[in-house]
């Protein structure tokens, strides 16, 4: 892979340990590579990102999926460095980052392409994701009758306390935790999960990436609000429609050489089961 010559460190200086890692990793920085540039603003200067080779994570997941938007934007791979919980998305652990780094930035990773979101409302007013967009009643949090349609008409209504629609990247998450599918990172694919559904039937869907979906209050009395990776960004009046599919924008992750997702997956989620050899 191409070596990376310039990076820029974007620190959450409210996660524990994570300014004494950055402090570790800059120095590095200054030693191998040609430029770098560090800042803890949020939300991040779109200026920031602009002519470097990679953005530097320093935090948890959320961390990451704040800058997520922005990177995928501009193009710019991000190295997520977990100084939170999970860390599915910031692979790098900190004992990782510190031993790694040299040799990242000569060019010894790989990268993984994430598919991202992307919401429109009828008033044109549109936001991605990286992980999912929730929408649910935007001020008691009230039962929805929720109408999903696509080209070719109406998918079903459910009546429901919300829905999630979920990235491959997202299906760990909130998805996960609804009772919806685990996707593989690299397939090209929406997933949508009913939140609490009234009718027990009613089960995810997956979408393949050419599906263009519409979301709307099948009763035309409430306003619906539409999270995108855990902010609120669009808002849904009675009588309006929320359009979902998969952005042109993809988000490019630099892992460790020998990454493997479902190492990782088996790790955070704690599965188990016998791996002994029978022969």
């Amino acid at each position: 892979m191409q070596p990376l010559n310039s990076i820029a460190f974007f620190i959450n200086e409210t996660k524990s340990g994570a300014p004494e890692l950055a402090d570790e990793l800059i120095k590095i920085a200054e030693r191998d590579c040609k430029t770098h540039r560090v800042t803890s603003n949020f939300p991040i200067d779109p200026d920031f990102l602009k002519d470097v080779s990679a953005c530097c994570v320093i935090g948890g997941d959320g961390t990451l999926l704040g800058v997520a938007e922005e990177c995928a934007r501009q193009s710019v791979p991000v190295i997520g460095v977990n100084r939170g919980g999970l860390g599915f998305l910031t692979t790098f652990s900190a004992e990782e980052a510190v031993d790694l780094f040299p040799r990242v930035l000569k060019g010894e990773y790989c990268v993984t392409e994430r598919s991202m979101l992307l919401a429109r409302s009828s008033k044109g007013e549109q936001a991605t994701a990286l992980n999912d967009a929730v929408i649910k009643e935007l001020k008691s949090g009230a039962i929805l009758n929720l109408n999903v349609a696509n080209a070719k008409g109406t998918i079903t209504d459910y009546l429901c306390d919300g829905i999630i629609f979920a990235t491959p990247t997202g299906s760990t998450a909130y998805n996960l935790s609804a009772g919806g599918p685990l996707i593989g990172p690299d397939a090209k694919a929406l997933a949508m999960t009913p939140i609490c559904p009234h009718t027990l039937s009613n089960r995810s869907i997956i979408f393949d990436s050419s599906e263009k979906l519409t979301v709307k209050d099948a009763t035309n009395s409430k306003t619906v609000q539409v999270i995108l990776d855990g902010a609120n960004k669009l808002t849904i009046e009675p009588g309006e429609q929320l359009e979902l599919e998969l952005s042109p924008k993809t988000l490019s992750i630099i892992h460790q050489s020998d990454f493997n997702h479902f190492e990782v997956v088996r790790t955070k989620l704690k599965w188990s089961g016998s791996h002994k050899n029978n022969s």
